[in-house]
């Protein structure tokens, strides 16, 4: 799967419809290699090219993280509007106008599916689905598979999406009152629960293969990342990927032990650390032990949780993530990527997936690391900022908009100084010290 575009509007900071653009534009950079490296190659009918990360821009509360929720709520509302009937709560619309107040919140995806585009989306809010629709373009036209109005479908294309006739037959065999095809559940997610609804059971697959790193030291993630130590292939990425990290360990492992048996080598805090949890497994690193030569003697047991660094924890973490994305080409999407991380560690985690090697995964993230500001490491349209309007609003845009920008222009000190916009307007902070007055 490739994503070309993901828009939205009226969701949290959103008012009007901004679109994220994963589709390349016609520009030259500085390094001729860098519009080679950065872009995977469209082998499609409209012969579009995509970027391999897009970097995302703003002051704090400018809204960049919202764009993440976005993906988030768009997802979970696909993946589970058929089980879950309060999912819609999810929607949180923009509050700061009487314009959006009884406007539905909008979504819409374009992307890549076997070298079929289509478009999918759908307008709601947090009780009732009000439109949806999907197009699919696997020759030079694009083909309306179905329009859905509120709880009616008013187009439909009976030869190309043969399973949404099956369903709509089997609607109207049904009572008004059917548990089948709910105002709070989406046409599509409604068909891929059928047996029948093979397309759409795929489509919504390869749109939740979307990874979405929205928070750190969450146990879900901590949990993916030692349960892949179980397999040989990932635990050495993993380690190598501690190790170019310069995070100074040797080895990992997962071991369980009971919890009135504890090994009398590991120290009182490992022993603390055991009977905190409610499960017997451990994650152990190992470090170098030297003697008074500084020649390695042994190794020296820790327990990951509690004497490693937030910054190795969410590396750890980070890791399997990273290499399932980059080995299955897939979307992957980092809120605050630079948070814990050294800038020379963050730019080479974007330059892995800049890289000739990587035939097809896709990185977004929000930063604050104007290091990777460079026309040595981006594009312009790898670049996007967001700011908020004088009337709370956020607004979305990209580098490669803005003219006349040569190609060696230092992109970070012209933002720094507030060329591109999306900084913060600051304060004397001198005044807080003024206690008195």
């Amino acid at each position: 799967m490739k994503l070309q575009e993901f828009s939205f509007s009226n969701f949290r900071s959103f008012k009007d419809i901004n679109t994220l653009n994963l589709s390349t534009a016609k520009i030259k950079s500085k390094k001729e290699s860098i519009d080679i490296d950065n872009v995977i190659k469209g082998n499609n009918v409209e012969s579009i090219s995509f970027l391999k990360s897009k970097a995302i821009y703003g002051a704090n509360a400018s809204g960049k993280s919202n764009i993440i929720k976005a993906f988030v709520t768009f997802i979970r509302i696909l993946r589970t509007s058929v089980k879950d009937e309060k999912i819609l709560n999810l929607i949180d619309s923009f509050r700061l106008s009487t314009e959006t107040e009884d406007e539905p919140t909008y979504f819409q995806i374009i992307f890549w599916y076997k070298k079929v585009k289509y478009r999918y989306g759908f307008e709601l809010n947090d009780s009732v689905i009000n439109s949806e629709w999907l197009y699919g373009k696997p020759g030079e036209r694009e083909l309306c598979y179905f329009i859905r109005d509120n709880q009616e479908v008013i187009e439909l294309d009976r030869t190309n999406f043969k399973e949404g006739d099956k369903l709509t037959k089997l609607l109207s065999d049904d009572t008004e009152d059917n548990e089948i095809f709910r105002d709070n559940s989406l046409f599509l997610s409604t068909l891929a629960s059928f047996g029948f609804g093979k397309l759409s059971k795929q489509l919504i697959e390869s749109l939740s293969s979307i990874t979405i790193i929205s928070g750190l030291g969450h146990r879900g993630m901590y949990a993916h990342a030692g349960n892949s130590l179980e397999s040989a292939e990932k635990k050495k990425y993993i380690l190598n990927f501690l190790k170019y990290g310069d995070i100074g360990i040797d080895d990992l492992n997962v071991v369980e032990i009971s919890h009135d048996d504890l090994s009398e080598e590991l120290d009182d805090d490992v022993k603390k650390d055991i009977e905190a949890q409610e499960s017997k497994k451990l994650l152990i690193s190992l470090r170098k032990k030297f003697d008074e030569n500084l020649d390695t003697v042994d190794s020296a047991l820790f327990s990951f949780q509690l004497h490693e660094s937030e910054g190795t924890q969410k590396l750890f973490e980070l890791s399997p993530f990273i290499y399932e994305a980059i080995k299955e080409q897939k979307v992957i999407i980092i809120d605050e990527f630079d948070a814990r991380f050294h800038p020379l560690l963050t730019k080479k985690i974007l330059q892995l997936f800049n890289s000739k090697k990587n035939k097809g995964a896709q990185l977004i993230f929000t930063t604050h690391d104007t290091n990777l500001l460079s026309a040595g490491i981006l594009r312009r349209d790898q670049v996007e900022f967001v700011e908020k309007d004088k009337y709370g609003a956020s607004h979305l845009y990209s580098l490669v908009q803005f003219k006349g920008i040569r190609n060696t222009a230092s992109f970070e000190k012209d933002y720094i100084q507030g060329k591109y916009g999306a900084i913060p307007f600051l304060g004397n902070f001198d005044k807080i010290l003024n206690f008195e007055d």
